[in-house]
């Protein structure tokens, strides 16, 4: 019986690549003339998921909810505040500089503006090899393959290794993202509103490049968004983010068949649809979003919900398993 439990519990582990409890990432507020921390913006406040290998999650929320600082404390692009991230078992932040280093080959990240994150003064066959040699992914004599070998899955040309950045489109700039974070054969890559710059002809073959890789790879995304009808179009599960929380978690299809968090349904009304005939019921939410620094007692969201009650005003809600994964932080649901 012992020996099952134990192969239950390793499929179980190999079954989640990520597992995030409880991760909080607060900025400090300084101030006075000693500049002593009087305050914090609470980017990152107390978020929990799972993500199983090979499918993708989609992180969607309003602009400044939190969801890029959430990505970028997973990799360990910054620090964090509390919590706990577990990458294929291992506890990211209990890794040492060099092993650490080693990780970073099996997690990247896609960023959202192809035009900054890319070095102007380098050609293109040296942003995408630069890790591989630095990471001793290949020997010296496969090198130059193995670059064109990546550059060609990512619909790129070999003759494209001597160019340099400012010589290309946003859509072609965004495949040398992609080729650049591939390059290191990660398991686990954060895409960062990888399409939110491009133009929407160009935003659809890199979400299909993305699906295309991911099939051939095994690879597992984190998708930040906030563009739902592109989440929808990639992703396995959704995560809904308001001012630095989950407020509602599940599979696509369950999320957009049945949104139940009050913020969710506002989001979802806001989806343009491509029928001029059909009309949704827009749900406008009254008021400005609270500042991260100072956040509402109780529900976060209920200076602007529509559903508001006495408890929501006082009482942080519960997250409740409403059956198949379907999560929801809500008091409508006590």
């Amino acid at each position: 019986m012992s020996e099952n439990k134990t192969a239950e519990n390793k499929n179980k582990q190999s079954d989640n690549i990520l597992e995030v409890s409880h991760l909080k990432k607060y900025f400090p507020i300084k101030g006075g003339m000693f500049g002593k921390q009087v305050g914090a913006v609470k980017a990152v406040d107390d978020v929990s998921f799972t993500l199983k290998r090979g499918t993708t999650m989609g992180l969607v929320g309003e602009s400044g909810c939190g969801k890029s600082t959430t990505g970028r404390t997973i990799l360990r692009l910054i620090e964090k505040t509390d919590g706990q991230v577990l990458f294929n078992g291992k506890d990211v932040y209990g890794l040492s500089r060099k092993e650490m280093r080693d990780m970073r080959t099996k997690m990247q990240i896609i960023f959202q503006d192809p035009y900054s994150s890319l070095s102007p003064r380098l050609p293109v066959g040296e942003i995408i090899g630069e890790a591989v040699r630095e990471h001793n992914l290949v020997p010296k004599s496969e090198y130059a393959d193995y670059v064109t070998k990546i550059m060609d899955d990512c619909g790129l040309q070999s003759y494209h290794k001597d160019r340099y950045p400012h010589e290309f489109s946003g859509g072609q700039r965004q495949r040398i993202c992609i080729a650049r974070a591939l390059a290191l054969n990660p398991e686990f890559v954060v895409c960062d509103e990888p399409v939110s710059a491009l133009d929407v002809s160009v935003q659809a073959q890199i979400i299909n490049l993305l699906k295309e890789l991911q099939e051939k790879r095994n690879l597992t995304y984190l998708f930040i968004s906030h563009d739902l009808s592109v989440v929808e179009h990639i992703s396995d599960t959704i995560g809904v983010m308001y001012l630095g929380g989950l407020v509602e978690t599940g599979t696509t299809a369950d999320i957009f068949a049945n949104p139940l968090h009050p913020y969710t349904e506002a989001l979802f009304s806001a989806i343009p649809m491509p029928d001029p005939d059909l009309k949704r019921n827009r749900i406008i939410l009254e008021g400005n979003i609270p500042s991260p620094a100072n956040p509402p007692k109780g529900c976060k969201f209920h200076t602007r919900c529509r559903k508001c009650m006495e408890i929501c005003k006082n009482q942080v809600p519960e997250v409740k398993d409403m059956g198949n994964g379907h999560k929801v932080r809500c008091h409508l649901y006590d």
